[in-house]
């Protein structure tokens, strides 16, 4: 009899296996051994992901979803990105409503999409070549900029939920310190410790998030892995441990989705983990300057008098811009200012230990002794050199995070087990652990100003080409780096790496893999 009831649980797991989401979570109710048979089909984490680009939104979001949703899975949480054209409220009501209420959901505006198409299943990557001075909604941009990728988790043995940075409307002050109690409270309540497995962090636009993003890397311990999009417009579902805040009162700065591990996870139950490579598209040039005198006009831009470090006297930055514009190659080329700033950690402040960032800052232009550079928190004595952006320099930075993620590749078909320290590349939430696993999943957060020839899913797809893969293109990059791929090129003696968090003109790679429970 044992025999015959487990053959007919075989037939029972190979007909539920095929099941589209939705009829794969009634056949789990039919009774406890279906249960049962059910939880063996997810017994391993799952990323699903469809890309669209029909121009109707409705159809759109019909195409993603009900591709997403063809074979088994139990969302944990779901992003949604849409082109500028759609309306992002009416696409994050259409894609909440197909789903269960208790599922957290981020819909956010992207300046481009990739993935797989949900109807021919071909690797797309998409662009709209729409800069932020110019219109979406123009009559000229509406044709073509329009699509969605819809990306969908389950990762067993993890906690998802969404948490987002508040800022009261009658006061006008973001709620960090609340914000980060938040992600340390909820990952203490569900994990027992308060280090996320992940965040990923949308970012308002009108919100300059380089002072944030300092502080949350201060405050969350550095196997954390964080990566997002810090210059976005977004809306969010909470999911059911979440708190619900009124839009009548609050303005939502930022939305963290965090990933925390599951102190209840079984003990046969294997582990997800993320890993991190960073492509880096800016290339730094100059002697290195040091801030004299800064004026901000709130958080738009700011105002510097410069000097040589080491010297007092103040250059003519408006001149010194001219040189620069005839010197570059590329007159398209962006420029920044890669500015170090040194801040108190947040971790253990009783030590009064400083931590040291670098925050690029896109420069506008210049008048007479003055530097205009957007956003603000620049210091007086902050040093900085410029940067441009740099074709060359993204592709050969591209060739390294591929040859840093065959590492994972090899891992994943090998038993031998990694430790990171084989890694050049990939920051990961497994340094500690010594395995890196099979990777199940990538999603990409891309850089917009790179041209048509650029092709950033190459580093994933050519490593793992069966595995979902999905991302977005946007301005502002975050990406945690402690492997100082953005490290300060000219570090003094004994000094610290200077640790990038929001990045200009780069690739953040996030590659998932699943470790399966020690035989032990």
């Amino acid at each position: 009899m044992g025999g015959f009831a487990s053959a007919n649980d075989d037939i029972l797991q190979n007909i539920v296996s095929r099941l589209p989401a939705l009829s794969f979570a009634s056949a789990a109710c039919v009774s406890k051994t279906w249960n049962k048979v059910c939880g063996r089909v997810l017994s391993r984490p799952k990323l699903a992901a469809a890309l669209s680009v029909n121009g109707s939104l409705q159809d759109g979001v019909k195409e993603v979803v009900d591709k997403v949703l063809s074979s088994p899975i139990r969302p944990q949480f779901v992003i949604a990105s849409v082109g500028l054209a759609f309306n992002l409220e009416e696409a994050h009501r259409l894609i909440s409503e197909k789903l269960d209420s208790r599922i957290p959901v981020i819909t956010n505006a992207t300046y481009g999409i990739m993935g797989r198409d949900a109807v021919s299943n071909a690797m797309r990557e998409i662009r709209w070549n729409i800069g932020p001075e110019e219109d979406a909604n123009s009559q000229e941009n509406t044709d073509f900029n329009r699509g969605i990728v819809l990306i969908a988790g389950f990762f067993p043995g993890l906690k998802v939920d969404t948490i987002p940075l508040l800022r009261p409307k009658r006061h006008g002050v973001a709620m960090i310190d609340n914000f980060l109690m938040d992600i340390k409270n909820y990952t203490a309540s569900v994990s027992g410790c308060v280090a996320p497995a992940g965040i990923i962090v949308f970012g308002d636009k009108r919100i300059d998030m380089r002072p944030f993003l300092a502080d949350i890397d201060s405050a969350i311990p550095e196997e954390t892995v964080i990566v997002g999009d810090a210059n976005s417009r977004f809306l969010c579902r909470n999911g059911k441990h979440s708190q619900n805040y009124s839009a009548d009162e609050y303005n939502f700065d930022a939305v963290a989705l965090v990933f925390a591990r599951d102190k209840d996870k079984p003990h046969d139950m294997g582990e997800t983990r993320f890993h991190v490579a960073l492509a880096t598209g800016v290339m730094p040039f100059g002697p290195e300057l040091r801030a004299m005198s800064v004026t901000s006009s709130g958080s738009d831009y700011s105002w510097l008098t410069a000097s040589i470090n080491g010297f007092d006297d103040i250059l003519d930055c408006q001149r010194l811009l001219v040189d620069i514009s005839e010197e570059m190659d590329d007159e398209s080329a962006d420029v920044y200012i890669g500015v170090i700033q040194k801040r108190p950690s947040l971790i253990e402040p009783e030590k009064m230990e400083s931590r040291t960032y670098m925050a690029y800052y896109e420069v506008l232009g210049g008048e007479e002794e003055y530097l205009v550079v957007e956003g603000a928190g620049i210091k007086p004595g902050d040093k900085f050199l410029f940067y441009h952006s740099d074709s060359a320099t993204a592709s050969s930075s591209v060739h390294n995070a591929y040859e840093s993620i065959q590492v994972l590749k090899a891992a994943s078909s090998s038993k031998r087990r990694y430790s990171m320290r084989d890694v050049a590349g990939p920051s990961s939430s497994a340094a500690a652990g010594g395995r890196l696993g099979e990777v199940f999943g990538g999603l990409i957060f891309g850089c917009h100003y790179q041209g048509e020839s650029y092709y950033d899913c190459f580093p994933i797809f050519n490593s793992f080409p069966g595995v979902p893969i999905a991302g977005v293109v946007c301005n502002q990059q975050i990406g945690r780096d402690p492997t100082g791929v953005s490290m300060w090129p000219a570090q003094e003696s004994g000094e610290s790496p200077a640790i990038c968090t929001q990045h200009a003109c780069s690739t953040i790679y996030l590659v998932i893999s699943y470790v399966p429970p020690s035989p032990n």
